[in-house]
């Protein structure tokens, strides 16, 4: 007997999930030095952290284990987000909340309800949970098809995941479809990470469905994606279940004080945030002036592009080939589109400049 054959079957040949490389590989990749690198595949906040992150981290009691039922952080959240603290539950990232919640939730044979093109995390887990994915069709907008979404959930169904807004494509759910899907008593987790570059939550039906969870994220107006942070609000039954489940220690002592120096110096950030907002809608207009692109209107810090005339391949070498990272994907749907990330002015005049070269 091979050690293969004691890994569980589902586990010996699963598709992973496909991250992103670190800035020094994609210089060596590109062949140029990394401080030339224009590194926009992973939705990351061009500006980083408050310097206010770096001075209590530096000074991190990181002898000491957090605490297990991040008292602290859950307080800060409080202040920050206006729900109580036993509505709130802090991950190593929002990745390790919707790991939990299959953990909480789902047996082999359940399947969860998913509307590609998406996060790729909820398929991920899937995998190794051994669910099902069933999938609903978008429409040409990227929009949901709540009629299809609603004939495709089934008995088995446990979690239905909406992104919003969805990434990679920047658009939001509207309310009525998030009704719709709540109504059928299914748990449905509606991903807000990219909440502060649209100003637009769900979280007050919280009080209303007590099968609705919150996820948000730390990465993205924070700059903390290296320290991985990410919290849920619900219910407290479901924040209680969660918190038996979790790893005692989830958090590290220097991600927990990074939050908190965050949400202290949330103005500075949050004027980042609108920094980023007004980029956005500049390399809107950049991309649309530019012919053999169609970029889609987006709520996020990151913009999806059509390539025209199957380009797409010729169009992302050529980028990286300047140190210009964009990500695409394997979906049939954006067979021929990139994503790229809301990066500083320079960045978007860098990238507009060799684009117009390539098109």
């Amino acid at each position: 007997m091979s050690i293969e054959d004691l890994i569980k079957p589902h586990l010996r040949n699963v598709t992973s999930y496909d991250p992103v490389d670190p800035p020094e590989m994609l210089a060596e990749k590109a062949g140029i030095p990394i401080d030339q690198i224009i590194k926009l595949n992973g939705n990351e906040n061009p500006y980083g952290p408050s310097r206010k992150v770096s001075e209590v981290v530096s000074n991190s009691a990181v002898h000491v284990y957090p605490d297990p039922l991040q008292r602290k952080v859950r307080t800060k959240l409080s202040e920050y987000t206006g729900f109580p603290q036993d509505s709130l539950v802090v991950g190593a990232g929002s990745d390790e909340l919707i790991d939990l919640l299959f953990r909480l939730f789902v047996e082999p044979g359940d399947n969860i309800l998913d509307f590609e093109p998406t996060f790729g995390m909820y398929a991920f887990c899937a995998r190794i949970y051994q669910a099902e994915v069933q999938l609903s069709r978008r429409d040409s907008s990227f929009g949901i098809d709540i009629e299809d979404a609603l004939k495709t959930i089934n008995d088995r169904t446990k979690i239905i995941f909406v992104a919003s807004p969805n990434n990679p494509t920047g658009n939001m759910a509207s309310e009525f479809e998030i009704r719709s899907l709540l109504d059928t008593g299914v748990l449905v987790v509606l991903d807000e990470a990219y909440y502060e570059f649209c100003n637009f939550t769900f979280a007050d039906l919280i009080d209303e469905f007590d099968n609705l969870v919150i996820l948000r994220t730390m990465s993205k107006w924070a700059g903390l994606a290296g320290l991985r942070v990410g919290y849920g609000i619900m219910s407290p039954i479901l924040v209680n279940h969660l918190m038996d489940i979790k790893s005692p220690y989830n958090l590290s002592v220097t991600a927990e004080d990074a939050l908190i120096a965050s949400i202290d110096d949330s103005a500075f950030l949050l004027k980042n945030v609108r920094s980023i907002v007004d980029e956005r809608d500049r390399l809107f207009s950049l991309l649309v002036d530019i012919d053999g692109l169609e970029p889609v209107p987006s709520s996020g810090n990151y913009i999806l592009c059509e390539v025209k005339e199957y380009k797409k391949d010729f169009v992302v070498s050529g980028l990286e080939s300047e140190g210009i990272f964009v990500r695409t994907f394997n979906n049939e749907s954006l067979r021929n589109c990139f994503r790229t990330a809301i990066g500083t002015p320079a960045q978007t005049d860098r990238m507009i400049s060799v684009l117009k070269r390539l098109v």
